[in-house]
């Protein structure tokens, strides 16, 4: 038998309580025909309260009566197989809604006539009461038996305005005290008739100790001073059902910072694991008392509660940066974990799927007799008829459906909260943490470390270095759950380093300062903590590059980022990221600081997917700064459109300002930690243009350069603008062409063979590559531009002088500015004659092109390529290791130095 195939006489024999009301009132079954192949919503629960109102029944019987017709229709629908889950969980939902908004008018209408209207003391305004539902109310997922969890709240203290002199003034507190008082008996009394719902404040602050009502302000002294971890928890799912929209938009702003924090919380992780601890032993207590109420389908092990806890770590985690995990509905977080790819979808599918059958038989549960139970009844008969109302034949086979979702649950429980700690030896974390606060602390740990195969060299340099890490300021401030957590990661980062083939003193001194520096932050050390396989990369990453060390010390933030295997390995999907950028920038639109903070999250945390995949050799250096320069592109487009916005001032939607790239950038050939060689064009006839787009200019150097929190986006560079420093921050497309023509030095045309249109109006984009191509395209006095790009290369080289015995691979005779040099020589040289070389393909490819040509020896042509090519990977081999200038030893680069220098003199002549 299916739930789909139950009879009215099946429902009649399974819910006692379905019986009872049909019996007890004759009418009732009349309206349960009427309104049972429907959904119910507010206008049908308005149109049968009027009914019920307009043949003389109070409002609290009519409500109560309201009550049990919903009840039973839910109940008929959904063993009948009318509704499903979402529709009766929805609907019990909006009835509660609905009961307290109608009960809240009639009671406020009533202390109005009695004690006038409660006014701000600040704005003057009326204030009203915002009635927040929390629990699976706040998420429109109530129980159809469930107590509804209310707290009260008002915006601004004040008093009562009387308009005569029958009424008696009040506080604006006293007010919505007793207003709140009146309001849950309504609810809540049990009559002949029963009642609405039952009403739990427990969850306002201080709980039944606390005030009734709270004010705004008390609200947010209450969430700075005494807020605890497991109120955050409750808070995710707090709505205002009642009150002024205004008011409910400043309560917000309120209830977010405290329930979700601007970084990556993995320290929630712990606290709902220690909450989900006390509530399990709870459990386990009332079923050891009491072995008939176990099975508890809701706090059980693999129980409706784990389900909403793995949904809701995730929002506590991630939702301060991601509004899209704010949602307050279980189900539709775990729709957005999978579209988010947070969890696996096939996951997420099986885990909806489970959670539906455990909800569907909570409600069959409280079916039986109206009661608020998530435990199997006691009696076999009735035990019976949960499972008739499950579609099952018999008890066993219900109990056999029902094992597998639970331990499905477990199971996806277990791999987020099992207590990750536990994997690290205890004997070693508590050998280790004596070891460090013993006045023989070097010893003691070097003995722990020749435990692991250090050599006694190694072993000692290790421990000198933990020692001085442990004894430093911050960590001795950390307090000592911290210590313990530090000294549980230091263990494991031990083992991990032991295994490691390489410099792994190297490796251990750029750990512990990346150590030291999160210390304080006790969400990275739960990540790690949480994520062992996370500290293992991090560990990895450190050992190869200092930058990269260096780059997660400043930016721990990119943890995360290490979570995910898959994703960190996939190939960047640029659209899919341009979208995510700009529904995030929208998320905060107007709020500027978060925006540029926002920005460099975002740029950081591809930039360093981009370096994992660099690390482990999965990019070629010029792969690699194709997906830099991409990214950088993208980044410009963002911050120009959002700096725009900023613009008070501005005179159209769209402005007609294009960025132009030049240098690496233009070339893309960008590195990590590339400057932006950039210059800006409009085209606009609008009075307001320039000086608009002046603005717009400065507000895009800002949003750049701007040190936040989070670091800066690029450091740029408008030295290549016309006339330079002395010129306009911004020039229309007409005179830049007129300067382009008539004006400009012979090494900005040379800057120009790498330019190239970046973001902003693509027209303006079009027109400057027309630009770029009439001017590279121009007739030239073979001799003069010999001469100028001579003399322009020696300044260089005069002004970049090599006093060391290595080889500079970028400035040195034979190195990388030589090779440009070349290949800008070249493009100003022949572009009038192929007018494929004004191409901005790249050096390399350009002058494989030139040889094809015969414009140089092809041998030479492809000879030098490749030592550009070799040059940029050792180049960016020893950026890596943190070092500012890229020089190798003469011998390594000794056949493409001199191919370079051939080629050269071959073109230009010995440079004196």
């Amino acid at each position: 038998m299916t739930a789909s195939t139950v009879t009215n006489t099946n429902i009649l024999q399974a819910s006692r309580f379905f019986t009872h009301c049909i019996q007890a009132d004759a009418s009732r079954n009349e309206q349960l025909q009427q309104v049972s192949e429907l959904s119910l919503s507010p206008d049908l629960f308005a149109q049968f309260l009027q009914k019920e109102i307009y043949q003389g029944a109070t409002l609290n019987k009519a409500m109560r009566r309201l009550r049990k017709l919903v009840v039973c229709t839910l109940i008929k629908r959904d063993l009948c197989g009318q509704a499903d889950l979402n529709e009766v969980v929805t609907t019990i939902s909006l009835f509660a809604d609905f009961v307290v908004q109608q009960h809240l008018q009639a009671l406020n209408a009533e202390m109005h006539t009695m004690h006038g209207i409660p006014t701000g003391e600040e704005s003057g305004k009326e204030q009203t009461m915002i009635v927040l539902g929390m629990g699976k109310l706040g998420g429109y997922e109530l129980n159809v038996s469930s107590d509804i969890d209310l707290i009260f709240c008002y915006a601004e203290d004040g008093e009562t305005q009387i308009t005569d002199s029958t009424q008696r003034s009040l506080s604006n507190h006293e007010y919505f005290s007793r207003l709140g008082k009146k309001l849950i008996a309504a609810i809540s009394e049990v009559t002949e008739d029963g009642y609405s719902f039952r009403v739990d404040m427990a969850l306002r602050p201080n709980g039944a100790s606390g005030p009734l009502v709270a004010s705004f302000n008390m609200i947010e002294e209450y969430f700075l001073i005494q807020g605890r971890e497991w109120e955050r928890y409750a808070w995710v799912k707090a709505r205002a059902m009642t009150g002024d929209t205004d008011d409910i938009a400043a309560l917000e702003k309120i209830i977010r910072p405290f329930v979700y924090r601007r970084y990556l919380d993995y320290g929630a992780i712990d606290s709902l694991r220690s909450m989900h601890g006390q509530i399990r032993a709870e459990v386990v207590r009332q079923e050891s008392k009491h072995p008939e109420r176990s099975n508890n389908v809701k706090l059980g092990r693999g129980g409706i509660r784990e389900v909403e806890f793995l949904a809701q770590v995730f929002q506590l985690i991630r939702g301060g940066r991601d509004a899209s995990l704010r949602d307050r509905s279980t189900r539709l977080t775990l729709h957005t974990l999978a579209e988010k790819g947070i969890m696996e979808a096939p996951v997420i599918e099986k885990l909806l799927v489970s959670y539906t059958f455990l909800r569907n038989l909570e409600h069959r549960l409280q079916y039986l007799d109206d009661a608020q139970t998530h435990t199997f009844p006691a009696r076999e008969e009735d035990q019976q008829r949960i499972a008739q109302m499950m579609g099952c034949a018999c008890v066993t086979e219900l109990l056999e459906q029902l094992r597998p979702h639970r331990e499905f649950i477990a199971e996806q429980f277990d791999a987020i909260f099992r207590d990750k700690a536990e994997n690290n030896s205890e004997n070693e974390q508590g050998m280790l943490a004596v070891s460090l606060s013993s006045p023989d602390s070097d010893e003691l740990i070097s003995a722990h470390l020749a435990s692991l195969e250090f050599s006694a060299q190694d072993a000692t340099a290790f421990s000198q270095r933990l020692v001085a890490t442990w004894q430093s300021p911050r960590v001795q401030s950390l307090s000592e759950a911290s210590r313990m957590k530090l000294v549980a990661l230091v263990n494991h980062a031990l083992n991990i380093i032991a295994r490691q083939s390489g410099n792994q003193l190297l490796a251990w001194n750029r750990l512990l300062d990346f150590m030291e520096a999160i210390a304080r932050r006790a969400a990275y050390l739960a990540l790690l903590t949480e994520y062992p396989h996370a500290l293992a990369r991090v560990i990895r990453m450190m050992a190869a590059s200092d930058w990269a060390a260096k780059f997660l010390t400043r930016h721990p933030l990119l943890l995360d980022e290490l979570l995910d295997e898959s994703s960190l390995h996939q190939r960047p999907d640029w659209p899919a990221f341009r979208l995510d950028l700009q529904e995030h920038l929208a998320q905060h639109a107007g709020d500027t600081e978060r925006q540029m903070e926002t920005l460099r999250e975002m740029h950081h945390a591809m930039q360093f997917r981009l370096l994992a995949q660099d690390l482990e050799g999965q990019l070629s250096v010029e792969h690699l700064a194709d997906e830099l320069s991409q990214l950088a592109d993208i980044i410009v487009a963002a911050v120009l459109q959002s700096a725009w916005q900023t613009v008070a001032s501005r005179h159209k939607a769209e402005p007609s300002f294009a960025v132009i790239a030049y240098g690496k950038q233009g070339g893309k050939e960008l590195g990590y930690a590339s400057d932006l060689d950039v210059i800006f064009l409009y085209e606009d006839e609008d009075q307001d243009a320039p000086a608009n787009y002046a603005k717009l200019a400065q507000r895009f150097i800002t949003w750049m350069t701007s040190h936040t929190p989070a670091g800066i986006l690029f450091d740029i560079d408008i030295a290549l603008r016309p006339d330079g420093a002395s010129g306009l921050l911004v020039s229309s497309v007409s005179s830049f062409a007129r300067y382009q023509e008539k004006s400009a030095w012979l090494w900005e045309h040379q800057a120009l063979t790498r330019a190239r249109f970046c973001a902003g109006d693509a027209h303006i984009g079009e027109q400057f590559e027309q630009i770029r191509e009439q001017v590279l395209r121009q007739q030239r006095d073979i001799d003069k531009l010999h001469a100028e790009v001579i003399s322009m290369r020696k300044k260089m080289r005069d002004a970049n002088i090599n006093r060391s015995d290595l080889f500079d691979l970028k400035h040195d005779a034979g190195g990388m500015i030589d090779i440009e040099f070349i290949v800008q020589y070249l493009v100003l040289r022949y572009a009038s004659q192929y007018s494929e070389l004004t191409a901005n393909k790249g050096n390399i490819a350009l002058l494989k092109r030139c040889g094809e040509l015969g414009l140089i020896d092809l041998l030479l042509a492809n000879q030098v390529s490749d030592a550009y090519r070799l040059f940029r990977k050792l180049q960016h081999g020893i950026r890596l290791q943190g070092e500012d200038r890229a020089r190798v030893a003469p011998d390594r680069v000794k056949k493409e130095a001199h191919a370079t220098t051939t080629l050269w003199n071959s073109l230009l002549g010995a440079l004196q």
